[in-house]
């Protein structure tokens, strides 16, 4: 897949189809990737696939301009397409990319099963149904699916709904939604109090550093409300009520818009669950509307129509 990647991607930049690669390039972190976007040939040998690439690229068309070729896969084809429904970008404007994934790898539950740091891991690759690594130059063998993100455990889309080029045979959905939705679940059993309780120690973490907002596709308005002082909607130092109230209101922003990508939750430096509110949203939205998101690139997006069998209980 990377050398096919490389290959066709060549030929856009060269062929003048495409101002911009948008793709993985290696991390300067062991074992992390970050986004890679060029318009140079030369960068192209930079290009990766492996089970790390964790980023959510779907949000840098929004910025450039141009016409891009861009790398997803398939909870990142779905933003990619509610920015189309949103027309935040032009399905013309783009060449895309799609990665059949198995499931991204989640770096602090593979310390966890490693018991070590992530830096004395020299190597790893993924072989059958195991991860392969080098840990001190030993070698180590665990489940792959021991050590992905709990938001893939959920994936009903492993591949790209939306695509030019395929990159590799399609995946079959491997679920087990109890455990993508395990985090989830304890909060739903936990009483009101309990439950505010645990917000408050959470949001108490929080020092607004905005990283949630910025990583996030559906987070695409010029000016955040956050940064509105006239009415002035939260404080602009952190307090965990004000933490609270920003976090409350961009999880209803984005509401029929997240693909339960979980970039917010991955971004925060303080690991605060935010995927448990993003992904609650999207089980409302599914019960109440039927809606998911990224799924058709023609149908309208779900707040901005009505249909006349929508119910009206709230007009009594």
């Amino acid at each position: 897949m990377e050398n096919r990647l490389k290959e066709e991607a060549g030929k856009l930049l060269k062929e003048g189809k495409v101002d911009y690669i948008v793709g993985y390039g290696k991390g300067t972190v062991n074992l992390r990737t970050s986004p890679l976007i060029t318009n140079k040939e030369e960068d192209l040998e930079g290009l990766v696939i492996n089970p790390f690439i964790a980023n959510n690229l779907s949000r840098y068309p929004v910025e450039l301009k141009g016409r891009v070729g861009i790398v997803v896969k398939g909870c990142d084809s779905r933003s990619l397409t509610s920015l189309m429904q949103d027309k935040k970008v032009k399905r013309e404007d783009l060449i895309i990319f799609g990665i059949p994934c198995e499931g991204v790898v989640d770096l602090k539950k593979l310390a966890g099963q490693i018991g070590a740091e992530i830096d004395r891991v020299t190597d790893a690759e993924k072989e059958g149904e195991n991860l392969t690594l080098q840990v001190d130059g030993s070698k180590k063998t665990i489940p792959f699916r021991d050590v992905i993100f709990d938001k893939c455990y959920g994936c009903e889309h492993p591949t790209p709904l939306e695509y030019d080029v395929l990159l590799g045979s399609e995946v079959t959905p491997n679920l087990d939604i109890e455990k993508s939705l395990e985090k989830i679940k304890a909060l739903d059993d936990m009483d009101t109090p309990e439950r505010w309780d645990y917000w408050k120690e959470q949001f108490s973490k929080c020092i607004r550093c905005y990283g949630c907002r910025n990583v996030c596709p559906a987070c695409f308005c010029e000016r955040c409300f956050v940064d509105v002082n006239m009415p002035q909607w939260v404080a602009t130092y952190a307090t965990w009520q004000d933490n609270l109230t920003f976090q409350l209101i961009r999880t209803l922003h984005v509401a029929g818009r997240c693909s339960d990508c979980g970039e917010c939750e991955r971004a925060c430096p303080v690991g605060i669950p935010l995927r448990s509110l993003q992904r609650k949203m999207v089980e409302e939205v599914k019960d109440l509307f039927g809606h998911e998101v990224g799924i058709d690139k023609d149908a309208p997006p779900v707040f901005s129509h009505y249909e006349a069998t929508d119910p009206d209980e709230f007009m009594k």
